[in-house]
Parts: C-alpha cells; sequence; structure tokens
C-alpha cells in the first residue's frame, strides 16, 4: 500500500479547514493506494536514485 497527500476539490478543502478550526489543529489529507513495490537491479536502483537526487524527492518503483 502506497499513501500520498490526497489531491482535494474546494468542498472537501473547506470541511477540512471548518474542523481544523474546530480543533485548534493543523490535518493533513492521505489518499492511499493498493500498489506492490518491484524488484530492483542494482542497475536500475542506481538510475532511480540519482532521478531522486537531481529532483530531490522520493520514487517508488510499483506494479500497477
Amino acid at each position: 500500500m502506497l499513501c500520498s497527500i490526497a489531491k482535494l476539490g474546494d468542498e472537501k478543502v473547506e470541511s477540512i479547514r471548518k474542523l481544523e478550526e474546530g480543533l485548534g489543529k493543523s490535518l493533513l489529507a492521505f489518499s492511499c493506494h493498493d500498489l506492490q513495490p518491484v524488484q530492483l537491479s542494482d542497475d536500475e536502483l542506481a538510475k532511480i536514485q540519482k532521478l531522486e537526487g537531481e529532483l530531490g524527492l522520493s520514487l517508488v518503483a510499483v506494479s500497477a
């Protein structure tokens, strides 16, 4: 399972903001997907890690 920050429409964002105000706390919304990581060769992993460094983010190889 892989989770990421959720992409929300205005209505959902407003609902979350109202709850945040009521709680006095900040909330993060995540969406989860049933994906499985794949096995990588050392060469494939090195290429992914190189691009991660260049882009300043994390990448995950999955089977969809």
